[in-house]
């Protein structure tokens, strides 16, 4: 039923197809009609046309002949006129020349008898001869103070010779004060390293034993290690065996600590008195160079030299009986004690031996320093008296030199003027004769070249009625050849203006007949479209189950097509592919091209150059009778042309910059060398300034280099000291990143226990602010202000390194008042008075002050 129903309207829409062809039909012959009367119209014009297109050619052509006759014409006249004006400018010429020769001899003439008039004046000014009297005068009293010169001179360089072994000395004695007083610095920071140390050791640090001690008056008891003194190499055993109690504080009898002991109830504490008993021979008691009664103890322990001696004597021992060797190692008779460094103690008699040897070499060290310095401040004194008297002697000797300069001047200033006025004298004679000759050859030029210019002004006349003529003619013959083409062109427009209706009429019949040919085609088309409309419209009346058949062969033939068009438009694909990489390549090749046919030309207009600079160079070699190979052998190795083409135009430069002769030349050098003399000496005074100067800066340098090393030990010393109580060990201190003391850098070298950090820059943040607070206090202490601020310094702390940031705070508040910002309890809790902001009403601040003390006070009551 779909069938037929497509069917039917298939066959309606051919009817309306063929009713649609038959009206194209009657419309395309209608179409072929009226173009057919076009044609008729224009074949009519076309046949009036061609016979003007022929006369008006036949005009062109008259028209074309005339203007080459006019033309002709013309160009004869101007090779006539070309003749003339070559005749005629020989004459002008040479009425040129001679006008120009005339003023240059005239201007010659003028300049002549100026320059002999000038000769004239200067030949009269010159008068007679000079005497020679003045000028032997003069010598004499220049030999007289060239001697006097030499003396002052022999004086300057004794004194020279005095100030430089001066400043020798000064030089030796403050290298020799600077080495004693950085070897004094560096025995003070290990001073107080070894203190530092040495405290921590004896446990002089810890704060509640502290308090304690110093409350019950035993602040200044020295501990038990201070009071011993250990013969060499057993340091180590006396440590092993006394351990902690090296710690314990010396009292004159224990009998005093009955009422002080009665409060302390939390801690460690040990008390010793020197009640002891007497040496034993060959115990470790006997070791002792000084404090045996301080350790009896020791009586009871015997010695031994090595390990295998100790375990030899353990069978002879009693129960209360020990040996120990001199590396620490403790042995009873069933018992065996072995501490390397176990704990802060271990060294601890060895650093109170060092810290007693410094004492001395400090003081040592500080005499020395004390006698190189009043040396130096003597050889300055020195120094300064022979530069005072150098100065005199130099402003004497500057004061003669000037004077012998003015005396030397003015001598030869005299004989250069008699010499010149002699030399002057022939030469102004010489240079007059000179000018009346050439002035006679001069004037006798000047008559013959007027003659010359009298007849080439009469041949001008001459030709000038020639050229009149000409000049008519030409205008007579540029009317008629402006008429001749006025007319040409209005021929040749006429018969261009034919010419192009011609062939607009050809083009209109050629088109038209190229539209009724269409017509006639459509016509043809229209009628066999009406007919297969017609025989369509018939077949459309076939079974159903024929077009059914069809439409399946055809859907399976259009499956084929489509397969076969994507295999197909893949191809395409793949091929265009391949044409957009060769393409690409091929752009890429033509781009190489022409970057080497572009360089290929550079190096054939440079190889041209040089080959044009080749023939230059041998045309001038030529020209100036060089041999090349010869040139060749005498050019140096090392000579290049830009070096010759530099040192060519400087040798230029200079010859300009000489300029003319200068004939007052000797005036000039006299006042020039006058000037030269004053320069010179003011030269001497900035020299002798600049010495002075550099010798100030030397001094000043010095002084900067000792005064920044003696601060930077300090500030090493105090960081050093500061660094293992803010982080309770560890070590830390300041080195040098350069040699020079006035422009090197200041690295931190921080350790805090535990860790094997190489610089600060490996710390946290908690451990560099620690560094930080412990380098700034370092700082603080070497200069102390009379209050410090701190603004939130224990911000990235723990709780632990707050209460060490404020202990030390604390300690330091002895001689410094200190006011910080803090939001931790801890260090509100070492405060004295607290100071806070409060808002109990929006936009209104308050200040609230406690005094902790009163507070304290008003608690416990």
């Amino acid at each position: 039923e779909q069938a037929i129903q497509h069917q039917q309207e298939r066959a309606r829409t051919l009817t309306e197809d063929l009713r649609n062809t038959e009206e194209s039909l009657v419309e395309a012959k209608g179409h072929l009609s009226g173009d057919s009367e076009k044609i008729l119209a224009w074949k009519e014009e076309l046949a009036e046309i061609e016979p003007e297109l022929e006369i008006s050619g036949e005009k062109a052509e008259e028209a074309a002949l005339n203007l080459m006759a006019a033309e002709e014409a013309m160009q004869d006249w101007q090779q006539r006129w070309d003749d003339f004006n070559t005749s005629a400018a020989e004459p002008r010429q040479k009425a040129e020349v001679q006008q120009s020769k005339i003023q240059h001899l005239e201007l010659a003439l003028k300049r002549l008898q100026e320059r002999t008039e000038k000769l004239q004046l200067e030949k009269e000014g010159l008068g007679g001869g000079v005497s020679f009297d003045d000028i032997d005068m003069l010598k004499e009293q220049v030999a007289e103070a060239e001697l006097y010169a030499e003396e002052e001179q022999a004086k300057a360089d004794a004194a020279s010779s005095r100030i430089a072994a001066a400043r020798d000395q000064i030089r030796t004695t403050g290298s020799q004060l600077d080495e004693s007083r950085s070897e004094m610095q560096r025995m003070k920071g290990r001073q107080a390293s070894l203190e530092a140390l040495q405290q921590a050791a004896l446990g002089k640090d810890q704060g509640g034993l502290q308090r304690w001690v110093e409350e019950k008056g035993l602040a200044d008891a020295p501990r038990l290690a201070e009071k011993l003194q250990v013969q060499a190499g057993w340091q180590t055993a006396v440590e092993t065996v006394l351990a902690e109690q090296l710690q314990a504080l010396c009292v004159d009898s224990l009998n005093q600590l009955k009422d002080k002991l009665a409060g302390f109830d939390k801690g460690a504490i040990d008390f010793v008195d020197g009640s002891g008993g007497a040496s034993n021979a060959g115990s470790l008691l006997d070791k002792l160079e000084r404090g045996a009664e301080w350790a009896p103890q020791l009586a009871s322990i015997k010695t031994a030299d090595s390990l295998n001696a100790a375990l030899a004597m353990r069978s002879s021992l009693q129960a209360h009986e020990s040996v120990v060797t001199p590396e620490g190692l403790w042995l009873g008779s069933n018992w065996l004690k072995v501490r390397a460094g176990e704990n802060e103690q271990s060294g601890s008699l060895g650093r109170q031996r060092e810290l007693e040897e410094l004492e001395e070499l400090l003081v040592e060290q500080q005499e020395l320093v004390t006698r190189l310095s009043d040396k130096l401040d003597e050889a300055r004194e020195s120094l300064k008296t022979e530069e005072g008297g150098q100065e005199s002697t130099q402003r004497q000797l500057r004061e003669h030199s000037n004077q012998l300069a003015d005396m030397k001047s003015q001598l030869s200033a005299q004989v250069a003027r008699v010499e010149q006025a002699n030399a002057r004298r022939d030469a102004v004679n010489k240079e007059l004769d000179e000018l009346r000759t050439q002035f006679g050859l001069e004037q006798e030029s000047l008559a013959e070249a007027r003659m010359v210019l009298s007849e080439a002004i009469e041949a001008m006349e001459s030709l000038s009625t020639q050229r009149e003529a000409l000049l008519a003619e030409r205008d007579s013959n540029r009317e008629k050849l402006e008429q001749t083409r006025q007319g040409a062109r209005q021929d040749k427009d006429q018969a261009h203006q034919l010419e192009m209706r011609h062939r607009a009429l050809q083009a209109q019949l050629d088109s038209i007949a190229q539209s009724v040919d269409r017509a006639r085609d459509q016509v043809e088309s229209l009628e066999a479209r009406k007919i297969g409309l017609q025989e369509s419209l018939n077949e459309g009346q076939e079974p159903v189950e024929e077009l059914r058949m069809e439409l399946e062969l055809k859907l399976e033939q259009r499956l084929g097509v489509e397969a076969e068009l994507s295999e197909a438009r893949s191809k395409l694909d793949v091929v265009n592919n391949e044409l957009r990489q060769n393409e690409q390549k091929r752009h890429g090749i033509e781009q190489r091209l022409q970057a080497i046919a572009g360089k290929l030309e550079q190096e054939r207009v440079q190889n041209q150059g040089l080959q044009v600079s080749r023939r230059a160079l041998q045309e001038a070699l030529i020209e100036s009778q060089y041999d090349l190979d010869a040139v060749l052998e005498q050019i140096p190795e090392e000579a290049t042309e830009q070096l010759w083409k530099e040192e060519l135009e400087s040798l230029g430069r200079k010859i300009a910059r000489l300029g003319a002769i200068n004939l007052a030349a000797i005036d000039e050098y006299k006042s020039q060398s006058e000037r030269k003399n004053y320069l010179d000496a003011q030269n001497d005074d900035l020299v002798n300034a600049l010495e002075t100067l550099e010798n100030a800066i030397r001094r000043i340098d010095k002084e900067t280099r000792s005064r920044f090393k003696e601060t930077f030990d300090q500030v090493n010393s105090g960081l050093q000291e500061l660094f293992p109580k803010v982080f309770g060990g560890g070590s830390a201190s300041l080195d040098m990143t350069g040699d020079d003391l006035l422009d090197t850098g200041i690295a931190i070298m921080a350790r805090p226990p535990g860790k094997r950090n190489s610089t600060i820059h490996l710390l946290s943040g908690g451990e560099k602010a620690l560094t930080a607070i412990a380098l700034v206090f370092s700082i603080f202490r070497l200069n102390p202000a009379p209050f410090c601020m701190l603004d939130e310094v224990d911000a990235p702390l723990d709780d632990a390194n707050v209460g060490r940031y404020a202990r030390m705070v604390k300690e330091m508040s002895e001689q410094v008042q200190f006011i910080y910002i803090s939001h931790n309890k801890i260090a509100m809790e070492m405060a004295d008075q607290l100071m806070g902001v409060t808002m109990h009403e929006p936009g209104v601040s308050r200040l609230v002050s406690v005094d902790l003390e009163a507070a304290a006070e008003m608690a416990a009551a």
